[in-house]
């Protein structure tokens, strides 16, 4: 497979990367694999910006709603499952193309994953119990005793990553940084990295006015059919945490709307700055459809090239 490429479309929620993944595979005839931790939900879909079923239809998408709510799902199942998948693809394209904001699940297939163990029942709650309580602060505390190197380098203002290093540290008796691997895994295939970005303030607007399209599309009916679900892992998701909110009376629905939107803008400010931190990404904007074709000809060139010369070698 060292001539097939897989096309990344990475980018904070909101940017347009399921339009241009759309396209893009239009354009080359070929399918999508998403790479977003609450879209592989069965239950959940206008919450977490599913694909509509117009553009379902319009192009294969593969690890969209396979698996329910109830299930277990972890980054070793989502990369397991998509290379298993690309495999299929790449018998039939030359190019697959891969979208979604989970940094984690898109850093995963292009690069491996860390072999997490398993966290003892309980601990991890005992963790956020400490972080409502008494604050991030709290938790930073901790980590300096358990885990000094991953305090250096963890995002201090994530309360979710610092719980999961408290809770596998305990859990393990040894310190989260310790299972983190070093070199990252090469790949049987070649990857063109591309993020879609846009000014914040455009950004942002359209994430507020992305929200209220969802309001308006029934998010607030599939979110009640969710609510005795609320204590699941997967519904611990901006939106449905706000809506949960004002299903317990403690806010209004328009009060709840802005808090979802607040809370939206935020995740998208961790996605950018996390897209930053990712080295040789090239960057282009959700409108610039042909600079982004010509970036992938060009790689597709230089793969058919090597591949030649490989052949009259």
């Amino acid at each position: 497979m060292s001539n097939k490429l897989l096309v990344v479309i990475g980018g904070p929620t909101g940017v347009g990367k399921t339009d241009m993944a759309i396209r893009l595979a239009q354009h080359y005839q070929t399918e999508i694999i998403c790479a977003d931790s609450r879209q592989v939900y069965t239950e959940l879909n206008i919450g977490v910006g599913r694909p509509t079923a117009s553009q379902l239809n319009a192009i294969p998408h593969h690890l969209i709603g396979h698996i329910s709510i109830h299930q277990d799902y972890s980054v070793a199942h989502y990369t397991n499952e998509a290379l298993h998948i690309l495999d299929e693809l790449f018998l039939h394209h030359d190019m697959v193309i891969l979208t979604g904001g989970t940094g984690l699940y898109v850093k995963a297939l292009m690069e491996g994953f860390d072999d997490i163990p398993e966290v003892e029942e309980g601990v991890t709650e005992r963790w956020t119990a400490l972080w409502k309580e008494q604050g991030i602060e709290s938790l930073l505390k901790s980590l300096e005793e358990l885990d000094p190197v991953y305090l250096d380098i963890v995002d201090k203002a994530n309360p979710r990553r610092i719980i999961r290093a408290l809770a596998v540290s305990e859990s393990s008796g040894k310190p989260f940084s310790s299972f983190l691997k070093g070199e990252p895994i090469k790949r049987p295939f070649n990857i063109l990295p591309i993020v879609l970005t846009l000014p914040r303030e455009e950004l942002y607007a359209r994430i507020d006015q992305r929200v209220l399209h969802m309001i308006s599309q029934g998010w607030e009916a599939e979110a009640r059919s969710l609510y005795p679900f609320r204590h699941l892992k997967a519904l611990d998701t901006v939106g449905y945490k706000e809506l949960f909110d004002y299903f317990d009376g403690n806010c209004s629905l328009p009060e709840a709307i802005s808090a979802i939107q607040q809370s939206t803008r935020r995740y998208a400010k961790r996605q950018m700055t996390w897209w930053r931190h990712q080295g040789s990404w090239h960057s282009f904007t959700p409108d610039d459809d042909l600079s982004i074709i010509n970036a992938i000809d060009l790689e597709l060139e230089a793969r058919g090239k090597e591949q030649g010369a490989r052949s009259k070698s």
